[in-house]
């Protein structure tokens, strides 16, 4: 088993032993996340949805963040992670809601990250965000470690592990 999927394991197993429900928003690791959980049998006990977010319009449409909300939290920013972490747990009704953005690669963002940055956030009883930075440009290789990433923060903080 990879990583990835030691990961999404430990958290579904978490969230149901505890009865406790998660919800997604992704950008630059493009579903992996949603991906690793849903491929562990029974993830429907505890996996409620997600979004792969990865333009202004998706958020709007998807997630219904108003425009003007984008405009005074920049993308790619741990504000702008934990935002949509809040967002994705309230529109589903979730006890968690996991989130990233960032820069995949091969080149940085309009917003002057380089690739391999990602932003990485968990809202529910307990809230943490984190930025994590590769230092790469592979786009295939950033996303895998943004998702790593995001379950490795979902482990600690909803497993205390």
């Amino acid at each position: 088993m990879t990583k990835l999927g030691e990961l999404a394991e430990r958290v579904g197993a978490g969230l149901k032993e505890r009865g406790e429900t998660v919800a997604v928003s992704e950008s630059s690791s493009g579903g992996l996340v949603s991906a690793a959980l849903l491929a562990i049998p029974g993830a429907s006990a505890y996996f409620m949805g997600g979004a792969v977010v990865y333009t202004r319009d998706a958020k709007m449409a998807l997630l219904e963040i108003p425009g003007k909300t984008l405009d005074e939290i920049r993308s790619s920013s741990e504000p702008h992670a934990m935002m949509m972490a809040r967002t994705v747990r309230e529109k589903l009704g979730t006890d968690w809601g996991i989130a990233e953005t960032g820069a995949a690669g091969p080149t940085g963002n309009r917003y002057g990250d380089d690739a391999g940055h990602v932003c990485v956030a968990i809202s529910g009883p307990v809230e943490i965000v984190t930025t994590v930075e590769t230092g790469k440009s592979d786009r295939a290789e950033n996303m895998q470690v943004f998702a790593e990433a995001a379950l490795t923060l979902a482990d600690k903080t909803m497993n205390k592990g």
